[in-house]
């Protein structure tokens, strides 16, 4: 983009954005998903933590998994005249109606965790988000490096249908193993994020595969279907983290416990911090009118047994897993 477009990009996105509040005096409203996971509930806990450090008035409201319920928050946030509003979509479409509401009520609107699709770019400010495309990608890489060769039947755990983090991560992880024809999915069905779905679909994926036996490894979109599937394994008197490999991804506390009785492997961290870039971005829009780049990417990080994960587990027990 050359000088002159961006300059009208920052005096276009200016005037449909309010501009000059100070931190202290802002209000910002959190639609958030609800509480499916140990990492979804630490983000809660840790973007409460990001909101007080800066003296902002952080409302929260918990959408229970529904579109629907988060639809309803976003209204309630325009009528109620807040300075931002935070969204953590449940699914990726559906949202032009609301999204248009708050533009027109000149506020910015700010994407954390996961993304909608692109023809809602322009109805938001920008998206807090890892990349979750990456984070599958590295999940599968580890598990190529470490089937070594060997034929590996892989039963994947996917999140909630309809999330762009759910497909993002599936995209990802099929990537990761494109170039090894002895690593293949064999079956895969949604665990919507829980750890009871899960085990319940691990369950079914264990009797349809001869009792496990031919499973070489699970790949879930996060760790608490991971944790439930590790449940369902060891329930089948398998022996996850061993007789089957296991990689996830968010890097909640629980999966290091796991990873500690030799019951996982492997996890890519998601960070619970998206509000923290979230907050700076609209301060800084609101008081100087500084324009956010459309994405600000979170890092990840892969963890293994190596890892000391007893030591990662004390480090992140305290943050509302």
């Amino acid at each position: 983009m050359n000088l002159r477009a961006l300059l009208l990009a920052s005096a276009v996105s200016g005037a449909l954005f309010s501009v000059g509040a100070q931190a202290a005096d802002m209000t910002i409203g959190f639609s958030q998903i609800g509480s499916e996971s140990g990492w979804r509930a630490a983000e809660t806990t840790v973007s409460k933590a990001e909101a007080k450090k800066r003296n902002i008035n952080f409302k929260i409201a918990d959408a229970q998994q529904k579109q629907e319920n988060q639809i309803k928050a976003i209204r309630s946030f325009v009528a109620q005249g807040v300075d931002a509003i935070f969204l953590a979509p449940v699914v990726a479409t559906g949202w032009d109606s609301v999204l248009k509401e708050a533009q027109e009520a000149k506020i910015p609107v700010v994407l954390l965790d996961r993304d909608i699709d692109p023809a809602g770019k322009d109805l938001y400010l920008t998206a807090v988000t890892s990349d979750s495309v990456h984070e599958g990608k590295v999940a599968g890489e580890w598990l190529v490096k470490t089937a070594a060769g060997k034929p590996c039947n892989v039963v994947e755990l996917q999140g909630t249908v309809g999330a762009s983090v759910a497909t993002n991560r599936k995209k990802g992880f099929e990537d990761g193993i494109a170039g090894a024809s002895n690593v293949k999915i064999v079956r895969s069905q949604t665990g919507d994020f829980t750890r009871a779905k899960g085990k319940e679909v691990m369950e079914s994926f264990i009797k349809a595969e001869g009792g496990g036996k031919n499973i070489c490894a699970v790949y879930a979109h996060n760790d608490d279907m991971m944790v439930g599937a590790i449940q369902a394994m060891k329930e089948a008197g398998l022996k996850p983290g061993t007789e089957v490999l296991t990689v996830s991804i968010d890097a909640v506390p629980d999966i290091f416990k796991a990873m500690a009785a030799g019951e996982a492997n492997a996890t890519v961290e998601l960070t619970p911090n998206m509000a923290g870039p979230a907050f700076d971005a609209i301060i800084a829009f609101k008081d100087k009118g500084t324009m956010p780049p459309k994405w600000i990417q979170t890092e990840s990080k892969l963890y293994t047994q190596a890892d000391n994960p007893m030591a990662v587990y004390e480090s992140k027990k305290d943050l509302g897993y």
